[in-house]
């Protein structure tokens, strides 16, 4: 062995290095463009067919290596971002995707909840969740990313409403008491209450999941590769498309992004020149944008020259009242 590696350890040597450059970690991730994920086959409601096609879009995001950073600095279309600029502030990886998978669950149950309802059809919601998102900058509080908030001050909470209704009896630098679940375990946590906008808030962001039954029954098939709420627009439109046999898509390959809520408003999302970009790499035709990523995508439409027809919409039903007035 002593020999074998005396008479080969440039080679060995050699090696080594190479496996560092292509796998030593860096504080750095890379943004590049995505493509579309079509939910045709995602999506299933029995005996219910779309004439075209409803796809997400995404963006292609990658834990930097060397040889990765190099390329990224000769194409103009990947961007190099420091660890800090994408996790929050002390956020672990580990904490980075599970924020990005409860916000998955949230976009799930609201784009079914909206899309049933403007349906017309009947909706039985039951059983709500409220996770903690994520924590913001300088809130002084030991809760975890991924806590089910139970109870505040031993009174029992569902719903942001309830939370937001507690809270309006506090003052600030109050210190509260709250009861969670994770890992089915449970935890008692505190928070010091903070002021923001003449608002009492914990100084988290909650996500709020729903069971539901509805009629009939939709399935929604999900990767593990999969995360984050943006995809909830496009979830609830191909939902609503299979409920009334009106062929909205009418042959389209039609993509598009924007976070959802229960009534079916659509909110901004991160990415949008990746998604863009990704989209019409993949011949979509027409790309749904919320409102407030609007003038970015517009910016970007135009200057390219991109032949995808960009809508802005600030509802589901924005998006469905296009559907039904084109093609």
């Amino acid at each position: 062995m002593k020999n074998l590696i005396k008479n080969n350890y440039k080679f060995i040597i050699a090696l080594i290095l190479i496996l560092l450059i292509f796998w030593l970690p860096l504080p750095y991730y890379i943004d590049a463009p995505g493509g579309l994920t079509n939910l045709n086959k995602k999506v299933t409601i029995k005996g219910k067919k779309i004439d075209g096609s409803y796809s997400l879009t995404y963006v292609s995001e990658y834990k930097a290596s060397i040889p990765l950073i190099v390329y990224s600095w000769f194409n103009k279309d990947y961007d190099i971002y420091k660890k800090e600029d994408i996790l929050l502030d002390n956020e672990s990886d580990k904490e980075y995707y599970e924020r990005d998978r409860l916000f998955l669950e949230e976009s799930l149950s609201n784009a079914v909840i909206s899309a049933y309802s403007l349906a017309g059809k009947k909706v039985d919601k039951s059983n709500n969740y409220l996770y903690v998102g994520y924590i913001l900058d300088n809130s002084n509080t030991d809760l975890k990313v991924g806590d089910s908030i139970i109870s505040i001050d031993k009174v029992k909470v569902n719903t942001k409403e309830d939370v937001n209704k507690l809270l309006s009896k506090k003052n600030v630098d109050d210190k509260i008491s709250i009861k969670v679940k994770n890992n089915n375990k449970e935890y008692t946590r505190y928070a010091y209450l903070k002021k923001e906008k003449d608002k009492i808030i914990i100084g988290i962001i909650p996500i709020e999941v729903f069971d539901y039954k509805v009629n009939p029954k939709v399935d929604i098939k999900t990767s593990a590769s999969e995360s984050g709420g943006s995809g909830g627009l496009m979830l609830a439109l191909t939902i609503y498309d299979l409920l009334v046999d009106n062929n909205l898509s009418k042959g389209r390959v039609i993509a598009g992004t924007g976070t959802i809520d229960s009534n079916g408003n659509v909110g901004e999302i991160g990415g949008i020149k990746y998604k863009i970009k990704g989209a019409v790499k993949d011949k979509a035709e027409v790309f749904f944008v919320p409102k407030e990523n609007y003038k970015e995508a517009k910016k970007l439409v135009d200057k390219r020259g991109y032949k995808i027809k960009l809508v802005k919409v600030n509802t589901l039903e924005d998006a469905v009242n296009y559907l039904k007035t084109s093609g």
